[in-house]
């Protein structure tokens, strides 16, 4: 099923859907409810981005090898490097020290400036020990550790079936 499920468009672009519909939801939080991002939050954004990323150029063109195996690459990263984030934002929450803080700025690559160029999504306002929001007693962190651990997963099985093929 994996194996065949790449090779879809479809396929990717409810990827791309997926990632868009949860950045939708991220505004939502930030301006519906008034709840501001901070630096892990947007740095979860941008993961999400990059899944965004991954689905549009995997549905270029599903059929060759080039643009699947791009689009898994940029899948695999994004997913795994978000899970990352919201792990750690996860433990700033949980185990809230003195000495483990987030920033209040970003840290993007000069040629990566997103924070700057669409300061109404990515901006950083808040703090990341803040736990403001719970839904089913997780805090947004955790649920966004769950939905990164399987974006990942799912990467991971389609991984395989690529390499059963």
């Amino acid at each position: 099923m994996f194996s065949k499920l790449a090779s879809h468009r479809s396929a990717w672009l409810l990827l791309a859907a997926s990632a868009l519909i949860l950045e939708m939801i991220a505004l939502f939080f930030q301006y519906g409810m008034r709840l501001e991002p901070c630096v892990m939050c947007v740095y979860q954004r941008v993961a999400v981005l990059g899944i965004l990323a991954a689905g549009i150029i995997g549905a270029i063109a599903p059929g060759t090898f080039i643009m699947r195996g791009l689009g898994i690459v940029a899948w695999v990263v994004s997913a795994g490097w978000g899970a990352k984030i919201s792990y750690q934002h996860v433990q700033l929450q949980i185990n809230p020290s003195p000495f483990a803080q987030c920033s209040y700025s970003p840290d993007f690559p000069s040629w990566f400036q997103v924070d700057k160029w669409f300061p109404a999504v990515f901006e950083v306002r808040g703090d990341c020990t803040d736990s403001v929001w719970h839904f089913l007693s997780l805090s947004m962190p955790q649920w966004m550790l769950i939905i990164f651990a399987a974006y990942l997963l799912v990467a991971l099985a389609v991984v395989v079936g690529q390499l059963r093929k």
